[in-house]
């Protein structure tokens, strides 16, 4: 009987916990969000995980990364009778390639394609119905790339990878039937940051054909300023809060977590960066639209201090932030297809990148979502149940311009 009450109890304050956290999420989605209850749901599902995997590794059980990694890998795999689907290594890295299983008479466009997760989870695994969908919708050939992860392979091993495997890919890509002028970067999240930044890297080859285009999917391409009417409009939205991205990101160049309020300021950024970037940077370059939200213009705090500095530098490198790489690597770069969601903290990051790409004679398509957030493309190719209209929308997208290439 005790037993009982005490699971009575158990059960009775988890399900206050759970209306409690329903009614305060709510209160975080605007309005004039249509599926609310679903994402809401889904929000509480993924804090559930970061809950566990944090009380997992006070208790000793497992790390907190460790926990996530298996949390994305439950996603079950896809056997699709459509396509040829193998494993293989460039060089030391590993990538699993899905190649239409249908005749053609001409060589296929290829597509890199490079995981989200903040360089530290996510896996081919966890985007394989996500590749599976690309390849079999758009006839390409995808290759999926398992870059190492941080913190047991530190930052920028990521990037390295990515660019050795597109690299080799792009030497080898007649062996997969693919037009090796007509291969393509593409990545979601921190993957977009990775596509792009390779995409830069790419621009001074000259033994390689050059990339036709780069997908950038609600990417990450700046870690100057905090303060972009998204970050402050979309601050504490459902999936993606602010105080979560810099966090992960502090994680991932293996950085003091203390450092939080220092960006939350802009108190990183010295003085002489500050006048480099602000053409860059600059809300003025945000369309208006875009603006009415509860934005109000922030204030850079000068003088920094060189030791504060000396922990930053890292966040200026085009690797990690490729929205500031100079304008001779700008303007040599491929056309861009570049995905943004309204209800992001990453929105503007999307939106700023487009216009410095189109001042330097870019061609840009973009799609926005203004029902959409950060995430929402990853669910698309995981059934109607679990998909959002909005991600729907722009999976096709993205499809209708692989179709294009």
């Amino acid at each position: 009987m005790e037993l009982l009450s005490a699971l009575f109890l158990v059960i009775l304050t988890f399900l206050v916990v759970t209306a409690f956290y329903h009614k305060h999420l709510m209160a975080e989605i605007p309005p004039g969000f249509i599926q609310r209850k679903k994402l809401c749901f889904y929000h509480y599902l993924l804090n559930f995980g970061f809950v566990l995997a944090k009380t997992s590794e006070k208790l000793g059980l497992a790390s907190e990364i460790h926990v996530i990694r298996t949390i994305m890998n439950t996603v079950p795999p896809l056997k699709d009778k459509h396509l040829f689907i193998k494993d293989v290594r460039f060089e030391k890295i590993k990538v699993r390639i899905y190649q239409p299983k249908i005749p053609t008479t001409g060589q296929r466009r290829g597509v890199l394609y490079f995981h989200g997760g903040v360089g530290q989870f996510g896996s081919i695994r966890a985007y394989e119905r996500t590749c599976c969908y690309y390849a079999r919708k758009s006839d390409s050939v995808i290759v999926s790339v398992g870059y190492r992860l941080a913190p047991e392979y530190p930052y920028p091993t990521q990037f390295e990878d990515c660019l050795a495997a597109t690299i080799h890919f792009m030497r080898t890509a007649e062996d997969y039937g693919v037009d090796p002028t007509r291969v393509i970067t593409c990545g979601d999240s921190s993957g977009g940051t990775l596509a792009a930044a390779v995409a830069q890297a790419m621009v001074n080859r000259k033994d390689l054909p050059k990339l036709r285009a780069q997908i950038l999917i609600y990417p990450f391409l700046q870690a100057v300023d905090f303060n972009l009417p998204s970050y402050q409009q979309n601050k504490t939205f459902p999936i993606l809060t602010r105080e979560q991205i810099l966090l992960l990101g502090l994680k991932y160049l293996n950085k003091d977590v203390t450092l939080l309020n220092v960006l939350f300021e802009g108190a990183h950024i010295p003085e002489d960066f500050q006048l480099k970037y602000q053409k860059w940077l600059s809300p003025d370059n945000i369309p208006e639209e875009f603006k009415p939200r509860g934005y109000k213009p922030g204030k850079i705090i000068h003088p920094l201090s060189d030791e504060l500095h000396a922990l930053t530098m890292p966040t200026f490198d085009p690797v990690f932030s490729p929205l500031i790489a100079e304008d001779t690597v700008i303007a040599q770069l491929p056309e861009a297809f570049i995905l943004t969601c309204e209800f992001d903290v990453l929105r503007d990051d999307g939106l700023l990148y487009k216009k410095r790409l189109e001042d330097h004679g870019i061609r840009v398509t973009w799609c926005h979502l203004e029902q959409g957030f950060h995430g929402i493309v990853f669910l698309a190719p995981l059934g109607r149940i679990v998909s959002f209209q909005s991600g729907n929308k722009g999976i096709k997208q993205i499809i209708d311009f692989l179709k294009s290439i």
